[in-house]
């Protein structure tokens, strides 16, 4: 394989330097979804994904790092006590750095992202604790505003009801990935938030656990997310996300409010879309009032009204047109703030659907999912064609959504902007086609066609 790409065994040493925690077989599986379109772009393509996703620095050894950080730590007033408990004899922990260079191999489609995560045991689990703790639901739901199986769903999805809090410790595992230097800036910023926790009697440094990226706690919160929006809501002096319930639910609560929660609006609801519908119109940033949506034939899924509300709604197709359509509010907002994941979003609505008894999402959509390197590769066929994907990097964010669905557009095909195995397949027999011919393909529509 690497005659066929003309990599040199130099290049494929500074590929492994630069990748040192990527898994063995990455590479391989990087290369072999490249190779299909075309060998000299395909090698263009992986270096750039590679070296944009593994970066050189020049790294202070890290017991020199640290020392310096602790010099800066007490400049801003963290105690000797904590600095010591915190970070003495602290050494980076590679299972972090190996989490944190690990890329998905494949994306993942709505449906098998739900199927993974709201399970029937799921939904049972977060009914049973609704009602174990109804009291103190009701409680946090009267004063925020914000409802009780929204707030379960949270819970749910983060750490399934308290169950998997994580066991990194939160100020080795931030000084690893703040030494590390691929966000170096962000995470010593929120290891200096998790030591003015620690340096604030809240939790011991030992007992201060969490996920490797350091989020804690029942729901999860960065430290940064901590010190700004956590309450002590059982008034005991602390604030206590790892052991206190109503200190986890009232501090997500404040944090939904604060974010701009509307009160007695959804997050997102599935709706049925006529036949004709404008697929361009299906864009999470394409807000109208909900009236132009009934004016337009979209009905709830279960043929009813949409609901009167006097916010904006927008149409988002997770998988496609061949996929459930869903309806997103104001609300749908506040939970990107929250995980900037329309998946995610749209699960925490489902969940707490179904929480309340609601049914489950129907209709797939296209089956199977694109990799990570053939999604790479239909960037770099997009822009071949002269349809600007951006840098073909395997990740899917908007202008690789606007490119698919321009080429949607030109090509007759329902312009819904998933990059679904079938695009890829048509895609890559229309540069076939192109190359054999020898000229270039159709004129692409400008962007404001698919707007």
């Amino acid at each position: 394989m690497v005659n066929r790409l003309g990599l040199s065994v130099c290049s494929l040493a500074r590929l492994r330097e630069i990748s040192r925690d990527l898994p063995a077989c990455g590479l391989s599986r990087l290369f072999g979804g490249f190779i299909r379109v075309g060998e000299r772009a395909a090698r263009a393509a992986i270096l750039l994904a590679v070296l944009a996703a593994f970066p050189v620095h020049a790294q202070t050894p890290f017991d020199d790092w640290l020392a310096a950080f602790r010099h800066d730590a007490a400049a801003q007033g963290i105690s000797s006590a904590t600095l010591d408990a915190a970070l003495s004899g602290i050494t980076p922990i590679e299972k972090v750095i190996e989490l944190d260079r690990r890329q998905p191999e494949f994306l993942q489609t709505f449906t098998d992202y739900l199927a993974r995560r709201i399970t029937p045991v799921q939904v049972a689990r977060g009914q049973a604790a609704l009602q174990a703790d109804a009291a103190l639901f009701d409680a946090v739901e009267a004063q925020y505003g914000i409802p009780k199986t929204v707030l379960a769903a949270f819970w749910g999805l983060e750490t399934h009801y308290g169950s998997v809090l994580g066991n990194f410790n939160i100020p080795a595992a931030l000084a690893t990935l703040a030494h590390d230097g691929r966000r170096s800036a962000f995470f010593r910023s929120q290891l200096l938030d998790a030591l003015h926790i620690v340096d604030a009697g809240h939790v011991a440094a030992i007992d201060m656990t969490g996920s490797w990226a350091g989020a804690m706690g029942h729901m999860q919160f960065m430290p940064s997310t901590f010190r700004a929006h956590a309450l002590d809501a059982d008034s005991d002096g602390r604030i206590d996300l790892w052991g206190s319930l109503p200190d986890a639910l009232h501090s997500a609560a404040n944090y939904l409010r604060r974010a701009g929660w509307r009160s007695g609006e959804p997050v997102a609801m599935q709706v049925r879309l006529p036949a004709g519908f404008d697929l361009r119109r299906a864009r999470v940033a394409h807000r109208r009032p909900l009236s132009e949506w009934v004016a337009a034939g979209v009905t709830a899924a279960d043929g009813g009204m949409l609901p009167a509300l006097d916010g904006r709604g927008a149409i988002v197709l997770p998988q496609g047109w061949q996929g459930p359509a869903f309806m997103v509010f104001d609300n749908f907002d506040v939970v990107m703030r929250w995980n900037r994941s329309v998946n995610y979003a749209l699960a925490v609505a489902q969940l707490a659907r179904q929480l309340e008894g609601g049914n489950a999402v129907g209709r797939a959509g296209e089956t199977g999912a694109l990799s990570t390197a053939q999604l790479a590769a239909l960037q770099q066929a997009l822009n071949e064609l002269g349809f600007d994907a951006g840098t073909p990097d395997g990740l899917l964010g908007p202008n690789t959504q606007s490119a698919i669905r321009r080429y949607q557009v030109v090509h007759g095909m329902p312009a819904d902007g998933y990059p679904a195995p079938s695009v890829l397949v048509h895609v890559e027999q229309t540069l076939a086609g192109v190359r054999a011919a020898g000229q270039p393909d159709a004129e692409p529509l400008p962007a404001s066609a698919t707007r």
